[in-house]
């Protein structure tokens, strides 16, 4: 590491140069392809794929992005002349404007099915010659302008669908840039210099550039989801400013205490670089963790992310070292250096309120563990009623119009109007044609039911299709009861005797399906990751209490994590202000992608924390003043990165998107209670009352183990950095108890 950072040092300009040639390289790669996103929740041996695999033979394909104009009236009927006058003109525009298929309206033959049994409700489905992708937000608000043209005093109308919606999301990049700007608030109030503060978000910026555009490459070679981008950037963020900050902090200290901006440079990245390649490295594990779950649409989520870490964490040891190369001490603030100019090099010993709070917990280990432990349990126990499913446009803000189209189709065609339910039964035989008649009456008669119908599909091609509408929400916990009890009791009576076999499916049996697949891996997925961070914290620190805390640490914070979501979202407390919109289930797929990163992260502080406590217990034997001097020393910088990472994901929930506000929350809480709870107070707690202990391994185990340091041996620092720790203070320096 350090013939890396001194070369990239010494030939600042080629390096910097190579990175930004990647920067455009990469970027006009992106450019020129385009993104190819695909959502693909495979998910063999389900009932709902199942039903997937057999459409095509039972309807055509749909030609492009569906939509629906929605419309109610306050009194009379929607079949008023004065209301068809108001209406029937924005469906005539609406039938003309670019790339618009077909419109069909309530008022013709074939729509007469789109009026509510009261009459006060109407839609029209607007079907256009492209899918969604392929339209241009412009077309979106010309299409919801228009809806919004016909009204009058007495009647509403609103516009519904996913292309819809996507063009009501705030402007792309609005959260990142809060988040940016948030995080450079922080960065120049801990380092008082522009320099200082520019360094660590120019590295994120490259890592997230170069990354990004790489993901929308990605995405033309596999299967890549359209979050992980957004996802990606996320994690970008978080990481790329921390591991920067990590390695500048302590670039600074080294120029304080009188060594040259290149040695002090080259050790920078000898130790903390160090521990941001071993921190990096758990966080890609973590990733690559999702593997296990085997389900595809968690592969590319998994790799766009770990390729983000990877180009960030390679940034932070190649191209901040020669950015830092170009800065020289201007790195330092105006007065930092004319201090230094004026009064030599620091000697004073480390002082504040990091050393008071790290004495003040060795006092009290106990009570401070029993109040942290308190803490955490309160706020996981909303963990308990974690319910998942699917965000869906009834979750989006009430001011949107796809909002209020959903609302608005909900009262007047019932709750389940917006998940309907697809049966789909292959029928072999003439005589299971008496089978699905059978069960369409069964339905209709069934509870939970509002309304079934068979649905005409194409001559010859052996399926029958019938579609139920649930009495209630896609999102209430009754409609997934009665999807378990459609397969469990009603589908099987009506098979018995008959060659029929009838399959439930629809979008809400789909997420409902994929959620249960994925609850059900999830143990194993937490017992890879949790034991594959053991076996690198084992190794790295040579103990087995340590690995163990940390796996217990993690967690405890997931579970915390959860809570919050869970109260925030599902609960609907607070929601709104979160970006949460109308309460519900958590989306399926977010457990699993959160655990990944929440464990990643979590491991970046314990290694931050720990390889100090370390360093100081392999120089001095003392296990109080290891963990003393370790929480001292690092508590500050941490603190630090904790504040940068909560406005980076904090400011997601400012994206408009459901699930990206959760990711967001989700994971600004977990580094909050992380930070400021267990690695600032339970840890250090724990760790005193463990003592001598922390550090103990079987001799038999020492012997077999391969030796990976975090923090390098005291010979292998640059000439000069000798007796200092991994933060640049002089391990001479003594640290009192009071």
């Amino acid at each position: 590491m350090a013939a890396l950072a001194r070369w990239c040092f010494r030939h600042k300009w080629m390096v910097i140069l190579l990175w930004l040639a990647a920067l455009v390289g990469v970027g006009a790669a992106g450019n020129s392809l385009g993104s190819d996103y695909t959502n693909v929740f495979s998910l063999p041996g389900t009932e709902s794929t199942k039903v997937l695999d057999l459409m095509d033979k039972a309807v055509p394909q749909q030609s492009g992005e569906s939509d629906s104009v929605v419309w109610h009236v306050e009194s009379g009927s929607v079949r008023d002349a004065s209301v068809r006058a108001r209406i029937a003109p924005v469906l005539e525009k609406i039938a003309k404007q670019q790339d618009v298929g077909t419109v069909v309206s309530p008022y013709d033959p074939a729509g007469a099915a789109q009026i509510s049994k009261d009459g006060t409700t109407a839609y029209a489905t607007v079907t256009y010659t492209k899918v969604g992708d392929a339209l241009s937000k412009s077309q979106m608000h010309e299409l919801v302008d228009t809806a919004h043209s016909g009204r009058t005093d007495g009647l509403r109308i609103e516009v519904g669908g996913d292309a819809v919606a996507q063009s009501e999301t705030p402007p792309a990049g609005l959260s990142e840039y809060v988040g940016i700007g948030a995080a450079a608030v922080v960065l120049f109030l801990a380092f008082g210099s522009l320099y200082g503060m520019l360094l660590p978000i120019v590295t994120a910026l490259f890592g997230i550039g170069i990354s990004s555009s790489a993901i929308l490459v990605l995405s033309h070679a596999m299967s890549v989801p359209d979050v992980s981008g957004q996802l990606s950037m996320l994690v970008g963020l978080g990481v790329g400013i921390d591991y920067a900050l990590f390695i500048v902090t302590r670039h600074r200290r080294g120029i304080l205490r009188g060594r040259t901006p290149e040695e002090a440079a080259v050790t920078a990245v000898n130790t903390s670089g160090r521990a941001v390649l071993f921190a990096g490295a758990t966080v890609c594990i973590a990733l690559l963790g999702m593997f296990t779950m085997r389900l595809g649409f968690l592969y590319g989520v998994a790799i766009s992310a770990a390729m983000t870490v990877v180009v960030t964490v390679a940034a932070a040891v190649t191209l901040l070292p020669a950015m830092l190369g170009v800065l020289g001490a201007r790195v330092l603030s105006r007065r930092q250096r004319r201090r230094l100019a004026a009064d030599g090099p620091s000697t004073t010993p480390p002082n504040g309120p990091a050393v008071r709070w790290s004495s003040f917990v060795e006092r009290h280990p106990r009570a401070l563990a029993v109040v942290a432990v308190g803490v955490m349990a309160v706020l996981a126990i909303p963990t308990l009623s974690l319910r998942l499913g699917s965000s869906d446009q009834g979750n989006n803000p009430k001011s949107a119009s796809t909002r209020k189209a959903y609302d608005m189709l909900a009262a007047g065609f019932g709750p389940g109007f917006n998940g309907p339910l697809t049966i789909l039964a292959e029928v072999p035989g003439a005589r299971d044609k008496a089978a699905v008649d059978r069960l369409v009456t069964t339905l209709r008669t069934t509870d939970g039911i509002q309304y079934a119908a068979e649905v005409p599909v194409k001559a010859g091609s052996g399926v029958a299709l019938i579609e139920a509408i649930p009495t209630t929400s896609p999102q209430d916990k009754a409609t997934t009861d009665l999807i378990d009890h459609l397969r469990d009791d009603v589908v099987p009576a009506a098979e018995q005797g008959t060659t029929m076999r009838a399959y439930v499916g629809g979008q809400t049996a789909i997420f409902k399906d994929f959620a249960s697949v994925l609850f059900g891996k999830l143990p194993l997925f937490i017992a890879v990751i949790i034991a594959l961070g053991f076996v690198l914290l084992l190794i790295a620190f040579r103990s087995l209490v340590v690995p163990l805390t940390a796996a217990a640490m993690n967690l405890v914070a997931a579970a915390a994590s959860f809570g919050v979501l869970v109260a925030c979202f599902q609960w609907g407390w607070g929601g709104t202000v979160l970006g949460a919109g109308r309460d519900g289930p958590i989306d399926a797929y977010l457990p699993v992608i959160m655990l990944s990163l929440l464990f990643g992260l979590s491991m970046d502080y314990q290694v931050f924390l720990v390889s100090r406590m370390h360093e100081e217990w392999v120089h001095t034997r003392d296990s109080a003043r290891a963990v003393r001097v370790g929480l001292a020393e690092t508590s500050r910088v941490i603190n630090s990165a904790a504040v940068i990472m909560i406005c980076v994901f904090g400011a997601f929930a400012l994206s408009g998107i459901r699930v990206l506000a959760m990711f967001g929350i989700g994971l600004a809480g977990a580094v909050a209670l992380d930070a400021f709870i267990l690695r600032t107070v339970l840890v250090p707690s724990l760790m005193h009352m463990f003592g001598a202990s922390n550090w103990w391994l079987p001799d038999w185990l020492d012997r077999r183990l391969p030796h990976l340091a975090v923090e390098p041996a005291e010979g292998a620092l640059p000439l000069g950095t000798a007796g200092t720790d991994a933060d640049g203070v002089d391990r001479e320096f003594s640290y009192s108890k009071d």
